[in-house]
């Protein structure tokens, strides 16, 4: 615990935790990329509950989240994902997901690990930091733009229902179609007098 706060201090010292250097998160993203395991429920349920509500395209990049070799592949699937170029063959993310189910401190480490944090606070592609369950907290909660209670959630914030989206145009087409109606009626009398 003291090693994880002597990093937290001198991480948050650089200013890779301050609020000004984060991103917002799209709100209509056309391509999201995933780092998490391929194995286990978390990819599943990402990915399901991306489908159920907006079905957008899903990159995943499979890395290990545990174990020794862990933070350095994911750092690097991070960094992988940023440097994708715009205009390639495959699409650029417009919003990260790093992602992992929940376990003890010493099974979620990996975020903890310098080199993962300074990948999401250096990754120019806006992270959503989804590891653990609610009350489990890592370094990269910190630097990354937003931090979501669970992988679930994550996949939640990252875009909208799309039964809700098409209500709301739905809305704001009806109301459109409204003001202009009036407007058109309030022009022929100004005409007519």
């Amino acid at each position: 615990l003291k090693q994880l706060e002597d990093r937290r201090r001198m991480l948050a010292g650089e200013g890779l935790f301050d609020a000004e250097r984060k991103k917002k998160i799209p709100k209509m993203p056309a391509v999201i990329g995933v780092v998490t395991s391929l194995t286990g429920a978390v990819i599943q349920d990402i990915l399901h509950r991306l489908h159920d509500r907006f079905g957008v395209h899903v990159l995943v990049w499979g890395t290990p989240v545990q174990g020794r070799d862990a933070a350095a592949l994911v750092a690097a699937a991070i960094r992988g994902f940023d440097v994708m170029p715009d205009d390639g063959p495959v699409p650029r993310p417009d919003v990260l997901i790093v992602a992992r189910g929940g376990g003890a401190l010493e099974d979620l480490w990996t975020f903890n690990e310098e080199i993962v944090v300074r990948a999401v606070a250096e990754c120019r592609i806006p992270v959503i930091s989804a590891i653990g369950h609610e009350t489990d907290t890592t370094l990269i909660d910190h630097a990354a733009d937003l931090r979501a209670p669970t992988p679930t959630a994550a996949a939640e914030l990252a875009v909208p229902v799309k039964t809700d989206l098409a209500a709301y145009l739905g809305e704001v087409d009806a109301r459109l179609l409204r003001s202009c109606a009036l407007k058109m009626e309030s022009s022929g009398q100004k005409i007519a007098i």
